[in-house]
């Protein structure tokens, strides 16, 4: 039940990285951190039930990591380029 919810977690994360990359705002870029916490808190915890998977989930996590951490990196320098101008 936990790894379904964790799934759940990162593919909405993904979703709202991606809308705050398309519609940067302060509450998007925000809710985007917070996404990706709630994806790393509940990857940790499934890693301290299970440590077999440890390889594994270390490179899927490393890859999730990548994506929504540079779309959310995006969202927030495009997000600053607007309010400067």
């Amino acid at each position: 039940m936990m790894l379904l919810l964790h799934i759940l977690i990162a593919l909405s994360s993904i979703i709202v990285s991606g809308l705050a990359y398309m519609r940067p705002t302060k509450q998007h870029i925000s809710a985007s951190y917070g996404w990706i916490a709630a994806t790393f808190a509940s990857g940790t915890y499934l890693v301290v039930l299970n440590p077999t998977h440890l390889p594994s989930a270390c490179v899927s996590g490393l890859l999730y990591l990548a994506v929504a951490g540079t779309m959310t990196v995006a969202a927030q320098r495009k997000f600053a380029k607007q309010t400067t101008l």
